[in-house]
């Protein structure tokens, strides 16, 4: 692929040698003399990468590197030098540089360093091409108001540095939440790296984040840069820090409060400019009281808080993605899109949705999939649905005649849901007690019929 390429070198030659070069490979190329013309220019064009000389007149690479980092700006940096020492190479890295390369350049090094940054690019945008045809774009759907509040919030904390913790329960889509956040961020051209807290073995969670020096323990037999260095400059997401342990906490704490590192292993800190966000599916207010999370570390994490609510709580976006992703998985598996009878979204509609959004995706798929008909009914999605609730069964009546109703099973349910069930159960013993004679339950119940025929069909009363 074509790579939009700044050359930063007093020596003109070279510059010259370099950039004729990389034209010859097809790529674009700018030239300047000396750090402060290329901070006059970076803001205003957007490169790919930056061949950045360490000696310049006026304020040298190393110190351009440092502004850039100061001025929140980010482009991967390959430094040339033809006075290289150790040193200067580790604390370019530090400052975010890609690499080190030594003067005289050697045309077939940099050819094969602009080609492997070439290739990595180019699989990284294969990759978000791939997930967009696959339904995994990052698209939030839904236009529900607890939609709209929500993309708000994401809209003015992105812009910000502040750390921000996402709840929500499993399936409701806190990573993309947290991709969203950093996309529209300052800093969303630089790498955003997840962890998953939860299925990091707790023994290599601190390698993992911090990485580890060579002979660091066992198996150490090279230096691993861990995942925090990577985010270097970028945003790090902590998925299900709830499920941290308390010894990795308390020294994620230190590390976040120094902005700084140390590898398993080693001696010297390592500075890193990395925005935080995590997430988590725990009540970390109960977990801080039963003593497994730090509340001193809650603080840091949760500058701003962002729910997600789950599925159930906002029914009118579930026609919305269920056709999302129909349209979705459509173009990826080369089928047409298939289209949902009206029973079939009452059925989805009324379903609690216990893995939110991402069991939705899930079971949209095996209807995609395993159906052949192009209209999907109301039986494909209970066969593709086997915990679906069925008609409630007629209750039974305690000895005043009145119909039980465990209030406290439905103690986690909001008011809807709750009215929901309770109407649910109300047509269905009285659907029963007149064996299916609508009019004469519409009387009963002081309704009109159509009202009623709606609400029958609503709830697949039949």
């Amino acid at each position: 692929m074509s790579l939009h390429i700044l050359i930063v070198d007093d020596d003109a030659s070279i510059g010259a040698t370099l950039s004729g070069l990389l034209r010859d490979l097809g790529h674009q190329v700018n030239t300047c003399a000396s750090g402060e013309q290329a901070l006059e220019l970076l803001p205003r064009e957007a490169f790919d990468l930056m061949f950045l000389d360490v000696r310049l007149p006026g304020i040298d690479g190393l110190a351009t590197l440092q502004r850039l980092q100061e001025t929140g700006l980010s482009i991967p940096t390959i430094m040339i030098s033809g006075h290289a020492e150790i040193d200067t190479a580790v604390k370019a890295v530090r400052l975010g540089a890609y690499n080190f390369l030594e003067k005289p350049l050697q045309p077939e090094r940099v050819v094969l360093e602009v080609k492997n940054f070439a290739e990595r690019k180019q699989l990284e945008l294969e990759r978000n091409q791939l997930r967009q045809r696959l339904g995994g774009d990052g698209e939030m759907v839904g236009q529900s108001a607890t939609m709209q509040q929500l993309r708000d919030a994401i809209r003015k904390a992105a812009p910000s540095e502040a750390r921000v913790l996402i709840t929500g329960e499993n399936g409701t889509g806190k990573e993309l939440v947290a991709e969203a956040i950093h996309r529209q961020s300052n800093r969303s051209h630089a790498p955003f790296v997840r962890v998953n807290c939860a299925a990091i073995p707790r023994e290599l969670i601190e390698s993992e984040l911090f990485g580890h020096e060579r002979g660091a323990f066992t198996g150490a037999t090279r230096r691993k840069i861990g995942l925090i260095e990577q985010a270097h400059t970028g945003t790090i997401f902590l998925d299900e820090i709830g499920d941290m342990s308390l010894d990795t906490q308390a020294k994620l704490l230190r590390v976040l409060q120094e902005n700084e590192l140390l590898r398993v292993g080693g001696t010297q800190p390592i500075r890193f400019d990395v925005r935080v966000i995590a997430a988590t599916n725990k009540n970390l207010d109960k977990e801080i009281q039963a003593g497994n999370f730090r509340d001193d570390l809650f603080f840091r994490i949760a500058v701003i808080p962002i729910h997600v609510p789950p599925l159930r709580e906002r029914r009118e976006d579930i026609l919305v993605l269920a056709n999302y992703f129909l349209n979705q998985l459509a173009q990826a598996y080369g089928r047409r899109p298939k289209r949902l009878s009206s029973e079939a979204v009452a059925l989805l509609e009324n379903y609690q949705w216990p893995g939110n959004v991402r069991e939705l995706r899930n079971i949209i798929e095996r209807l995609m999939i395993m159906g052949e008909a192009e209209t999907i009914s109301a039986d494909h999605v209970r066969q593709a649905l086997p915990r679906l609730e069925s008609p409630a069964p007629a209750a039974s009546m305690p000895a005043n005649g009145e119909t039980a109703h465990d209030f406290e099973a439905e103690e986690a349910l909001s008011l809807r849901d709750r009215v929901e069930n309770f109407e649910r159960q109300l047509l269905s013993r009285v659907f029963q007690q007149v064996r299916g004679n609508v009019s004469e339950m519409a009387r009963r119940l002081r309704t009109d019929r159509a009202n009623l025929h709606r609400k029958l069909q609503r709830y697949n009363i039949k």
